[in-house]
């Protein structure tokens, strides 16, 4: 992989859900070496540092159940002008806080694909789809609808408007294993690719990935990737509060990342939902941190061997 220069946003998002504790998440991957595993490398860095909400002023939901709501809209406003300005200089690394940051990340994200001309497509790496709107969530945490404001869907009063919006077939989504029927039903009526835990155990997860790999390249477009801690095996990566039996093993993750290298497609990732209240030892941070090198061009030989004291 060429030298990238890597810009870590933290991003201490907690009010996606009612769960406590992804607030330290970004410290967490400090914790864990993240900017000397990505200058070991032979990338450059820089750490922008933990980020705060912008105060806003909302309307109450029609949804009486809707957590935060002007918390999230202020993270949004933040999260989308932070992506805007440091996408021309380098690679994004939103360091989170729950998967309501990529409200804002992705639409940053968006509108950046839009000024260069070219699309942006997003690989959702996630046991959820987090295709909800605050008006279809049963338990009212924004972290379950990110993809949905992304792509347009109507609900989101509040909001900012979106600069860009992602079409729905941009999107793929791996690792699937807890959709939701509402979910479900809006999914049916557009073309995301979807490959849930099913399809990897049937095929495993490199002919779908390098399919959508290539739908990106043949449309010259960019990539934003979203890594949720749930996308993998709790009993792996036990650091967070939507853990879901039957996610994806080590390997399969490091996989995932390293054909994503090879791509050269990837402008921006997410690291999302890690709990650091929930590890044992930081194992969690670790591994994302190990999978976030996989991605900027460790290969197997070059792997360290980690102790978790």
């Amino acid at each position: 992989m060429t030298q990238t220069h890597c810009i870590l946003i933290g991003a201490p998002v907690d009010c996606g859900k009612r769960r406590r504790g992804c607030l330290m998440g970004p410290d967490a991957y400090r914790t864990a070496g993240i900017l000397e595993a990505i200058t070991a490398l032979g990338h450059t860095a820089e750490d922008i540092g933990n980020l705060s909400p912008e105060p806003v002023d909302v309307v109450a939901s029609a949804n009486p159940r809707v957590h935060a709501l002007a918390e999230n809209v202020g993270w949004t406003r933040t999260l989308m002008a932070a992506a805007q300005a440091a996408a021309p200089r380098g690679l994004p690394i939103f360091l989170g806080g729950d998967h309501a940051l990529s409200l804002g990340s992705v639409a940053g994200m968006a509108a950046h694909a839009r000024a260069i001309g070219r699309p942006l497509f997003v690989l959702w790496i996630d046991a959820h789809s987090d295709f909800h709107t605050p008006l279809t969530s049963d338990s009212g945490n924004l972290h379950g609808t990110p993809v949905a404001y992304v792509t347009g869907r109507p609900g989101f009063d509040g909001f900012p408007a979106l600069p860009a919006i992602v079409p729905i077939e941009n999107v793929g989504m791996i690792g699937l294993r807890s959709v939701d029927e509402a979910e479900r039903t809006a999914l049916e009526d557009g073309d995301a690719t979807l490959v849930d835990m099913r399809i990897i155990d049937e095929v495993g997860l490199r002919q779908p990935l390098a399919e959508f790999l290539a739908r990106v390249e043949a449309a010259n477009g960019i990539l934003h990737v979203s890594l949720d801690v749930d996308f993998l095996d709790p009993s792996v990566a036990p650091a967070v509060g939507t853990t879901v039996p039957g996610g994806a093993t080590v390997r399969e993750g490091h996989l995932a990342m390293e054909m994503l290298c090879d791509s050269g497609l990837v402008c921006s990732l997410d690291l999302v939902e890690l709990n650091p209240i929930l590890d044992e030892r930081g194992k969690t941070a670790s591994l994302m941190v190990d999978l976030t090198a996989s991605l900027l061009g460790r290969r197997v030989f070059d792997r360290p061997t980690r102790g978790h004291f």
